[in-house]
């Protein structure tokens, strides 16, 4: 009877997850009702039977409730069910009175323990769910969007990091292949959860599972269909230098038999949830390994990448235009600019006028912005710095793993993104299998940054 009660219930909870229902926030019965359940799950009260239920019904209050109930929810977790200071006072005094003893290490145990809060007894319960890996988390989505309007929430956030850190350790995560073939659910989830550059159709998405494509992600065994991150590969013959171009679903197929590159040109991580578990650079590795198994032929591993961070940076950086732009090239630009412009003197000027894409139209315009632009790219990458690292947030985790900086490629990104990002700059970035050790450790121990002599001489210019 009891097991029929909870399989009903778990059945409750995966329509919920599914269903879209009107959001309510918590009234002063459910926050009655909300605590004693909690209660009862931090002090672990019934059996396994018992808790399932509790998990239950705590994640039926919780998904039903709007942003504002569910930040007065995790609340309750954060602030009324950590460590007793009393408790972890005791156990510290006792800890520094064993020392040295025979009884330091009970001591240190019982320290360890008055430490650990039921913040996390609460809500591990919720991993013996089918669906309750995945409702963490999305709990934790929630909880990085409250967390600024409320301190309080951080020392849970923190716990719960470290959790789900541990459970979603590379060492539990399978490598598949996702292809064409796959279940329709799961490239539905391709097309949402793409994060670099937006996949517009079903065709779309086909070329790119195509024979000369291949697409890989990290599951959880308790996620089955839920990607955490994927990448997305190209196999052609040369260094990619546009994304419209590889991306093109009219291009003909490429004879992967001929294929000697590989072009990691897209790589998204899915669950917000999961922000601050890193699990990026183990998947670069075990697909580098399995196309080298695949295609013996192979003997280049790049990326084709977006400079997210570059627009801002040097709308905010007038002093690097300066320095990238020179007398030539303000001339240049003067030439060849349409005769209803001002002439450009200074770098508010050259802001201003690349503030649309109108002048990548304008083919000698385009020409005459190039070199500056580029240098300005080169030095971006090179020396401009946020907390004693790169700034841009795609450099830094492509130089974490390794790679270095191969190549800047002018105009190979015309979306709106891409000219909103980047003036439509793009980067290559090479994982060269005998330097990513080398590499790795450079750029981890002193912030030395991996780079093509090309690069460095033009961010010197």
């Amino acid at each position: 009877m009891t097991d029929g009660i909870v399989l009903r219930g778990l059945r409750r909870m995966r329509s919920l997850l599914a269903e879209v229902r009107t959001p309510r926030s918590l009234d002063a019965r459910q926050v009655a009702r909300l605590r004693g359940l909690l209660q009862e799950s931090a002090s672990g009260q019934g059996g396994e039977a018992s808790a399932r239920q509790r998990a239950v019904r705590l994640a039926e209050i919780y998904l039903r409730l709007d942003d504002e109930g569910r930040a007065g929810f995790l609340r309750i977790i954060a602030s009324e069910f950590g460590p007793d200071p009393q408790k972890v006072a005791q156990a510290h005094a006792d800890y520094q009175a064993a020392l040295g003893s025979d009884a330091q290490w009970g001591a240190e145990s019982r320290l360890r323990n008055a430490i650990r809060s039921s913040r996390m007894r609460i809500l591990t319960q919720f991993n013996t769910l089918p669906e309750g890996v995945k409702f963490l988390v999305d709990l934790r989505a929630d909880l990085l969007r409250y967390i600024d309007a409320d301190a309080i929430l951080k020392a849970l956030d923190r716990e719960l990091e470290q959790q789900l850190a541990a459970w979603f350790d590379v060492g539990f995560l399978e490598l598949q292949r996702i292809s064409w073939s796959s279940p329709a659910a799961l490239l539905e989830k391709l097309i949402r959860y793409e994060a670099v550059h937006e996949i517009r159709s079903w065709n779309d998405l086909k070329n790119r599972l195509d024979s000369d494509r291949r697409c890989y992600a990290f599951f959880h065994p308790r996620m089955p269909m839920e990607p955490l991150i994927f990448v997305e590969v190209a196999l052609i013959d040369h260094l990619a230098d546009n994304v419209q171009k590889l991306l093109d679903e009219h291009a003909p197929v490429f004879d992967v038999e001929r294929a000697n590159t590989a072009i990691f040109y897209s790589i998204s991580n899915t669950q917000v949830g999961l922000r601050g578990v890193s699990f990026g650079n183990f998947l670069l590795k075990r697909v580098v390994d399995d196309l080298k198994r695949d295609y013996p032929r192979l003997i280049s591993f790049a990326t084709l990448s977006p400079l997210p961070s570059l627009r801002s940076w040097a709308e905010k950086t007038p002093e690097a235009w300066e320095k990238a732009f020179g007398p030539s090239d303000f001339e240049r630009i003067r030439r060849h600019l349409p005769p209803d412009l001002p002439p450009p003197s200074k770098a508010e000027d050259l802001i201003g006028l690349l503030g649309d894409a109108a002048w990548a139209a304008d083919e000698r315009l385009a020409r005459a912005l190039e070199h500056g632009l580029t240098r300005l790219a080169a030095r971006y990458l090179m020396t401009a710095t946020r907390g004693g690292r790169p700034y841009d947030p795609v450099t830094r985790f492509h130089l974490g793993n390794g790679a270095r900086i191969e190549r800047l490629n002018y105009l190979a990104d015309t979306s709106a993104r891409g000219y909103q990002q980047s003036y439509g700059m793009m980067v290559n970035y090479l994982y060269d299998p005998e330097m990513i050790e080398a590499n790795v450790e450079a750029f981890s121990r002193g912030g030395e940054i991996a780079a093509s002599a090309p690069i460095r001489r033009t961010a010197r210019d």
